[in-house]
C-alpha cells in the first residue's frame, strides 16, 4: 500500500470519527433552538406567565450546566464513546417527553433534563475530536463541532417553519398532536442515530493511556497519523497526564484561586455567551414578532439566520488552521461589535406601537435584518468555532477533561444569564440590551488581543499552563 493511499485513509478515518463526535453538537444546537418555533404556542397551551415561559426557556441551560459540569468526570471515567451514548440516551428522552407533557412543570423538567444531554455532549464532542485529531487539522476537525451546531440549529428552524406551515400556526393541530409537539418529537431521530454511531468508533489513544491500557493505543496512533511513531507518541502522553486523573483540585493556583489558563478557558466561554448569541435563536421569532413581522415571515428570518451561520462556519473551517485563532477571533470581535451597535441604535431610536412595543419605519427595518446577520456572520467565523477548538486543545492533558468541564459549565451559565434576563433588559428597550451585548464585544477585542495565546499546529502534549 502506498504512503498517500494510507494517509488518505487516515485522514478520512480521522474526518469519521471528528464528525460522529460532532453529531452530539447537531443535537446541541437542534434542542436549544427547536424551542424558538414553538415557544410562544407553548406559552399559549398551557397559558403560562412570562417568568414560567422564560423559565421552560432556560431551564434547558441549567441543565447543560450540570450536565457539562460532570460531563469530563464522566468522559474519563466511562471512556468517551459511552460518554457519547449516554448524552444521546439523554437527548432521546428529552425529545419524547418534551413532546408529551400533561403540565408545564413536567415540559420544563424534560427541557431541563435535554439540557444535562446538551452539557454533555458540549464537552465530550471537542475534548474526543481534539485527542484524535492531528496537529495541523485539529483546528478545522474541532470547528466540525460548530459546523454540527450550526446545521442543528438551522435544522431546527427549518423544522418548525415546515411544521408551522403546514398546519397553519404551531398551535394547530397536525397528525393527532399540535405542531409545536411535532417540532419537539422530531429530536427523536438523530438522537438515536447518535446512539448508533456512538458504538462504531474507539476511544481515543489518550484516554487508554490515560486508564492504563497503553497496548492498545499504538495501533489507533497509527491508524489516526501514520506520520507518527506511536511508541514513542505512548511516551509523550503518558509524561504529559502525569501519575493520575485531573481532578478540581488539581485546578487551583495562585491567579485569584485558579490556574491562569483556567481562567482564560472561563472567561472565553463567557464572552461567547455575553455577546448575545443566543437572544438570536431562543427569542428572534418573538423578537421580529414584536417588532412587526408575522409568524411565518419571523420563523423564515430566523431560518435565515441559520444559514448565514452555516456560510460564516464553513468560512472557519477553511481558515483556522491557515491564519489561525487569535486572527480569526479579532476580526469577529470588531465584526460582531458593529452589527451589535447598530442594533443598539436602531432600536434606541425607534419608536413604539400602540402596545408598546418598537415600531421599525422606513429603512430602519431592513437595516436591522442585515445587522443582526452581521452579527451572526462574525459570530460563525469566529467565537462561534474557534472559543470550542480552543477549549478543547488549550488545557494541559493532565487537566483536559476537568477544565473543559468547568469551562463549558460556565459557559451555560452564562448563556442561562444573558437568555433569562432578556426578557427584562427588552422590556425595558432593545436598544439597552444590544447596547450591552455590544459593550461585551468590544471588551472581546482587548481580550483576545492581550489574554489569549495561539495554539495553531501545536500538540496537545505542548500545551502548558
Amino acid at each position: 500500500m502506498s504512503a498517500n493511499t494510507t494517509a488518505s485513509r487516515s485522514h478520512n478515518r480521522v474526518i469519521q470519527l471528528s464528525a460522529t463526535a460532532a453529531l452530539g453538537g447537531f443535537l446541541f444546537g437542534f434542542d436549544s433552538a427547536i424551542v424558538n418555533g414553538a415557544v410562544e404556542a407553548v406559552s399559549k397551551y398551557f397559558n403560562a406567565s412570562s417568568f414560567e415561559k422564560g423559565f421552560a426557556v432556560s431551564a434547558a441551560l441549567l441543565g447543560a450546566a450540570l450536565g457539562a459540569w460532570y460531563a469530563g468526570r464522566i468522559a474519563d471515567r466511562l471512556g468517551r464513546p459511552r460518554a457519547m451514548q449516554l448524552a444521546g440516551v439523554v437527548f432521546l428522552l428529552s425529545a419524547i417527553f418534551t413532546a408529551i407533557p400533561f403540565a408545564l412543570w413536567e415540559f420544563t423538567l424534560w427541557r431541563f433534563v435535554g439540557g444535562i444531554g446538551t452539557g454533555l455532549a458540549s464537552v465530550i464532542a471537542p475534548m474526543y475530536i481534539a485527542e484524535v485529531a492531528p496537529a495541523h487539522l485539529r483546528g478545522r476537525l474541532g470547528s466540525l463541532q460548530q459546523m454540527a451546531i450550526v446545521l442543528g440549529i438551522f435544522a431546527a428552524t427549518l423544522t418548525s417553519y415546515v411544521l408551522a406551515h403546514i398546519a397553519g400556526s404551531a398551535e394547530s393541530d397536525l397528525w393527532g398532536l399540535t405542531a409545536w409537539q411535532w417540532m419537539f418529537l422530531s429530536g427523536a431521530f438523530p438522537s438515536a442515530l447518535y446512539i448508533w454511531m456512538a458504538t462504531l468508533i474507539p476511544n481515543s489513544p489518550r484516554w487508554l493511556v490515560m486508564v492504563g491500557r497503553d497496548s492498545e493505543a499504538p495501533a489507533i496512533i497509527s491508524e489516526l497519523d501514520p506520520t507518527l511513531d506511536p511508541d514513542l507518541e505512548v511516551a509523550a502522553i503518558r509524561e504529559s497526564l502525569g501519575t493520575r486523573q485531573g481532578t478540581l483540585r488539581d485546578l487551583l493556583g495562585p491567579f485569584l484561586g485558579l490556574r491562569k489558563i483556567v481562567w482564560i478557558g472561563i472567561a472565553a466561554s463567557v464572552l461567547q455567551q455575553f455577546v448575545g448569541i443566543n437572544v438570536i435563536f431562543y427569542y428572534s421569532s418573538t423578537l421580529w414578532q414584536s417588532v412587526g413581522f408575522g409568524e411565518s415571515q419571523s420563523l423564515l428570518i430566523s431560518v435565515i439566520s441559520s444559514t448565514t451561520n452555516i456560510v460564516a462556519t464553513i468560512v472557519a473551517i477553511a481558515l483556522i488552521d491557515r491564519v489561525g485563532r487569535k486572527p480569526l477571533l479579532m476580526a469577529g470581535s470588531i465584526g460582531m461589535s458593529i452589527g451589535l451597535l447598530t442594533l443598539a441604535i436602531i432600536f434606541a431610536n425607534a419608536g413604539v406601537d400602540a402596545n408598546g412595543n418598537p415600531a421599525l419605519e422606513g429603512l430602519e427595518g431592513p437595516v436591522a435584518l442585515v445587522a443582526a446577520n452581521v452579527f451572526v456572520f462574525f459570530f460563525g467565523l469566529s467565537w462561534g468555532p474557534v472559543v470550542w477548538v480552543l477549549l478543547g486543545e488549550m488545557f494541559p492533558n493532565s487537566i483536559r477533561a476537568v477544565a473543559l468541564s468547568v469551562a463549558a459549565a460556565a459557559q451555560w451559565i452564562a448563556n442561562f444569564i444573558v437568555s433569562t434576563t432578556f426578557p427584562a433588559l427588552a422590556a425595558i428597550g432593545l436598544g439597552l440590551a444590544y447596547g450591552l451585548y455590544a459593550s461585551f464585544a468590544i471588551i472581546s477585542i482587548f481580550f483576545v488581543a492581550r489574554v489569549l495565546q495561539e495554539t495553531k499546529g501545536r500538540t496537545l502534549e505542548s500545551m502548558v499552563g
